[in-house]
């Protein structure tokens, strides 16, 4: 039986209610849409937890080019320059849109927008919202769509499946309360999120677990640059998950990185504690390797500064007991961040027709092997306005679909996390992702809560071990040089099975 949910039917779904699901519901208003999230909006998405903000070259000493140069050195060789350009030139016109609704940034006293430093940005460029609390962001959003007539809101609403017919989507197989409810529509948004709920060490809430790209996966999308995440260096050293962040844009006023005996161990690293995050998060995960402690020590820098300029992280210290103001923060690595994701052209189209994929869940050429921090908010801003367009000039019509499927099981990470965090670490190795793949394999085929956390990670261990290379933030102990020329990877479901069948085979070949 299917609940009332209006009668809107055709109308395009978008799975997942962060950033770039909020925004593109709203530019694509007045046309209905339907907007599903699993929990209650404004509630564990990774855009309420965001700390850091969004880069725009608003200062009077930067430019568009100057934001491309940083973003593409960042990205270690393998950003989209056209992307990458379309982004920097629309940035300062998405910051614009979002203070049109309601968004209130951070301004000096004269008015003017406060621009914040953070890793690898050769400008002031980050704009923030309540200082590190840029989850402010969402709830402006959340507002606007509660305002927004033709915006249906199904908050407790499970995406479990697409319905692909003849190589296009056509529906949505649901989940609220146990029962499953069919979406007819050839149109579809994804935009759940991360991968960071795979690990054990993670920013990222709960629900971000690869949902979205098991969703494409098992559509028969491409899926691209699976490999590459990126971990956060300094997430604070607690206990509960997930782990709180403490903000780049600390070190960016000045605070350092020092192991218990109070050794700054960056200070003959280019950049310091502001080298690109991959560079930051191995030489914390290289000291906490040899036994040492890390911690963030901004007593000089901001001393009794530090809870108004971080209210958000101050909280979180203060929780945990620290007083950032006179003690060091105890920090490591954390996942943080996929740059890799559903493979999608410029209009944020994946390889299968009706299904785009927007924000962190797709893959659009922007970060490359190294997010530039702060970019991501950035891209969920702009490219939500590219997808609404296209979305809205592709064809409306609906037939009931022929497929009539029983949700799957709901999905639950935590029996992947273990064999994930230790073979998908910050530092990788052959024998490693080999062994990852095979733990995997078994519990990605059966049809459990696990399946579709662990046949992402299959994917993404099967991306890695495939990348001979260090590249970013994908690191390689037994390959540690880059290669000459950098190229994209892709993989299906079917190509990653078919690897994974073969890799699972060599044992028992080899003991022939």
């Amino acid at each position: 039986m299917t609940p009332d949910v209006g009668d809107i039917r055709g109308a395009p779904v978008i799975i997942g209610a962060g950033v770039a699901g909020l925004m593109t519901a709203l530019h694509l208003a007045p046309h209905p849409v339907y907007l599903l999230s699993p929990t209650r909006l404004g509630t564990e998405t990774s855009s309420t937890l965001a700390q850091g903000g969004l880069a725009a070259s608003l200062g009077a000493d930067d430019s568009p080019d100057l934001h491309l140069a940083d973003t593409l050195a960042a990205g270690d060789g393998l950003c989209d320059e056209s992307v990458v350009r379309r982004v920097a030139n629309a940035a300062d016109r998405a910051i614009e849109n979002l203070m049109d609704l309601g968004v209130a940034f951070d301004c000096s006293w004269d008015g003017t927008l406060r621009l914040g430093l953070e890793a690898a940005h050769s400008r002031r460029r980050i704009v923030h919202a309540g200082g590190d609390s840029t989850g402010r962001v969402v709830r402006a959003l959340i507002i606007a769509v509660r305002r927004t007539p033709s915006i249906t809101i199904l908050e407790g609403m499970e995406a479990r499946r697409l319905i692909v017919e003849n190589g296009a989507v056509s529906g949505v197989v649901a989940a609220k309360g146990g029962q499953a409810i069919i979406f007819p529509t050839r149109r579809v948004v994804l935009a759940s999120g991360g991968i960071g709920a795979l690990f054990r060490d993670t920013t990222n809430p709960a629900g971000s677990f690869g949902h979205g790209l098991a969703l494409a996966a098992c559509a028969g999308a491409e899926l691209a640059d699976l490999e590459f995440i990126q971990f956060h260096p300094t997430a604070l050293d607690v206990s509960h998950r997930p782990m709180p962040l403490v903000s780049e844009a600390v070190r960016g006023e000045g605070a350092v990185l020092i192991d218990e005996c109070g050794h700054r161990f960056l200070c003959d690293t280019p950049g310091g504690e502001l080298a690109s995050r991959d560079v930051v998060a191995r030489a914390v995960w290289q000291q906490l390797g040899t036994g040492h402690r890390v911690y963030l020590d901004a007593r000089q820098s901001l001393g009794q500064k530090f809870a108004k300029r971080f209210p958000a992280v101050t909280r979180h210290c203060r929780d945990a007991g620290i007083h950032p103001a006179v003690e060091p923060i105890p920090v490591r690595p954390a996942a943080h961040y996929h740059m890799g994701g559903v493979a999608v052209d410029a209009a944020d189209r994946s390889t299968v027709s009706g299904l785009w994929a927007c924000g962190e869940v797709a893959c659009t050429g922007l970060h490359g092997a190294n997010r530039l921090a702060s970019n991501s908010l950035t891209e969920a801003v702009t490219t939500s306005l590219w997808v609404a367009q296209s979305v809205a000039a592709a064809p409306a019509g609906w037939q009931c679909p022929r497929l009539v499927a029983t949700a799957p099981p709901r999905p639950d990470p935590s029996s992947v996390r273990h064999a994930v965090s230790n073979g998908l670490g910050v530092i990788r190795d052959g024998q490693a992702l080999s062994d990852t793949v095979e733990t995997l394999l078994p519990i990605a085929v059966r049809n459990t809560g696990a399946s579709d956390p662990a046949l992402i990670a299959l994917m993404i261990a099967i991306a890695a071990l495939r990348r001979e290379e260090s590249r970013g933030s994908h690191c390689r102990s037994d390959f540690p040089t880059r290669r000459a020329q950098a190229r994209s990877s892709r993989l299906t479901l079917a190509s990653a099975m078919t690897v994974a069948a073969e890799l699972s085979l060599r044992p028992a070949e080899r003991s022939a």
